[in-house]
Protein backbone atom coordinates (compact mmCIF):
# COMPACT_ATOMS: atom_id res chain seq x y z
CA UNK A 1 0.00 0.00 0.00
CA UNK A 2 1.41 3.01 -0.78
CA UNK A 3 1.77 6.21 1.38
CA UNK A 4 -1.11 7.92 -0.65
CA UNK A 5 -3.32 5.41 -0.15
CA UNK A 6 -2.52 5.05 3.49
CA UNK A 7 -3.68 8.75 4.10
CA UNK A 8 -6.54 8.32 1.50
CA UNK A 9 -7.87 5.51 3.57
CA UNK A 10 -7.40 7.83 6.62
CA UNK A 11 -9.20 10.65 5.73
CA UNK A 12 -11.93 8.24 4.77
CA UNK A 13 -11.80 6.73 7.88
CA UNK A 14 -12.81 9.71 9.69
CA UNK A 15 -14.88 11.31 7.72
CA UNK A 16 -16.98 8.61 8.15
CA UNK A 17 -17.04 8.95 12.11
CA UNK A 18 -17.75 12.53 11.34
CA UNK A 19 -14.36 14.10 12.12
CA UNK A 20 -14.29 17.75 11.66
CA UNK A 21 -11.26 20.14 10.16
CA UNK A 22 -9.57 16.83 8.27
CA UNK A 23 -6.34 18.10 6.77
CA UNK A 24 -3.41 16.23 5.61
CA UNK A 25 -0.69 17.89 4.75
CA UNK A 26 2.79 16.91 2.76
CA UNK A 27 5.61 17.31 5.05
CA UNK A 28 8.36 14.76 3.43
CA UNK A 29 10.11 17.39 1.52
CA UNK A 30 11.21 19.23 5.05
CA UNK A 31 11.34 16.19 7.49
CA UNK A 32 12.70 12.93 8.20
CA UNK A 33 9.21 12.17 10.32
CA UNK A 34 6.37 11.29 8.07
CA UNK A 35 5.71 12.27 4.29
CA UNK A 36 2.27 13.03 5.48
CA UNK A 37 0.88 14.21 8.59
CA UNK A 38 -3.07 13.59 8.64
CA UNK A 39 -4.56 16.08 11.40
CA UNK A 40 -8.53 15.48 12.44
CA UNK A 41 -10.68 17.40 15.75
CA UNK A 42 -13.00 15.63 17.66
CA UNK A 43 -16.10 16.92 19.34
CA UNK A 44 -15.39 14.54 22.96
CA UNK A 45 -12.59 12.17 24.21
CA UNK A 46 -14.90 9.57 23.38
CA UNK A 47 -15.25 10.60 20.34
CA UNK A 48 -11.14 10.94 19.60
CA UNK A 49 -11.13 7.47 20.73
CA UNK A 50 -13.25 6.17 18.25
CA UNK A 51 -12.00 8.23 15.44
CA UNK A 52 -8.22 7.06 16.13
CA UNK A 53 -10.19 3.47 16.87
CA UNK A 54 -11.61 3.29 13.10
CA UNK A 55 -8.60 4.85 11.57
CA UNK A 56 -6.58 1.61 12.92
CA UNK A 57 -9.48 -0.69 11.96
CA UNK A 58 -9.93 0.52 8.42
CA UNK A 59 -5.87 0.33 7.81
CA UNK A 60 -5.97 -2.89 9.82
CA UNK A 61 -8.42 -4.28 6.99
CA UNK A 62 -5.90 -3.72 4.33
CA UNK A 63 -2.77 -4.94 6.51
CA UNK A 64 -1.52 -1.91 7.66
CA UNK A 65 -0.65 -1.64 11.17
CA UNK A 66 0.65 1.51 12.95
CA UNK A 67 4.39 1.58 14.55
CA UNK A 68 3.00 3.01 17.47
CA UNK A 69 -0.09 4.73 19.17
CA UNK A 70 0.43 7.14 21.88
CA UNK A 71 -2.00 9.42 23.70
CA UNK A 72 -4.78 6.48 24.37
CA UNK A 73 -4.81 7.07 28.28
CA UNK A 74 -5.38 11.06 28.02
CA UNK A 75 -7.35 11.00 24.82
CA UNK A 76 -6.83 14.40 24.11
CA UNK A 77 -4.69 13.84 21.63
CA UNK A 78 -3.78 10.48 19.69
CA UNK A 79 -1.25 9.71 17.39
CA UNK A 80 -1.02 6.97 15.39
CA UNK A 81 2.35 6.15 13.38
CA UNK A 82 2.46 4.40 9.97
CA UNK A 83 6.05 5.71 9.47
CA UNK A 84 5.27 7.60 6.10
CA UNK A 85 1.67 8.94 7.40
CA UNK A 86 1.66 9.75 11.18
CA UNK A 87 -2.41 10.29 11.80
CA UNK A 88 -2.97 12.99 14.68
CA UNK A 89 -6.55 13.24 15.78
CA UNK A 90 -7.09 16.14 18.35
CA UNK A 91 -9.92 16.94 21.36
CA UNK A 92 -10.66 20.30 19.40
CA UNK A 93 -9.01 22.64 22.51
CA UNK A 94 -6.47 20.28 22.11
CA UNK A 95 -5.97 21.28 18.38
CA UNK A 96 -5.75 24.92 18.99
CA UNK A 97 -3.11 25.13 21.66
CA UNK A 98 -0.73 23.08 19.93
CA UNK A 99 -1.74 24.65 16.58
CA UNK A 100 0.41 21.96 14.08
CA UNK A 101 -0.71 23.41 10.89
CA UNK A 102 0.76 26.69 11.76
CA UNK A 103 4.29 24.96 12.94
CA UNK A 104 4.31 22.91 9.80
CA UNK A 105 3.24 25.83 8.02
CA UNK A 106 6.10 24.75 5.42
CA UNK A 107 4.29 22.12 4.43
CA UNK A 108 1.76 21.93 1.29
CA UNK A 109 -1.76 21.05 2.15
CA UNK A 110 -3.14 18.48 -0.11
CA UNK A 111 -6.82 18.81 -1.90
CA UNK A 112 -8.98 15.77 0.12
CA UNK A 113 -12.08 17.30 -1.81
CA UNK A 114 -12.76 13.89 -2.87
CA UNK A 115 -12.27 12.06 -0.03
CA UNK A 116 -14.67 13.51 2.13
CA UNK A 117 -18.58 14.47 2.50
CA UNK A 118 -19.69 17.66 2.60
Amino acid sequence: MTDREEFETAVKALDSKKAEKIKVLKVGDITILANYFVIASASSVTHVKALADEVEYQLGLKGVHPKSVEGIQSSNWIVLDYIDVIVHVFLEETRDFYNLEHLWTDGEEVDISGLVTD
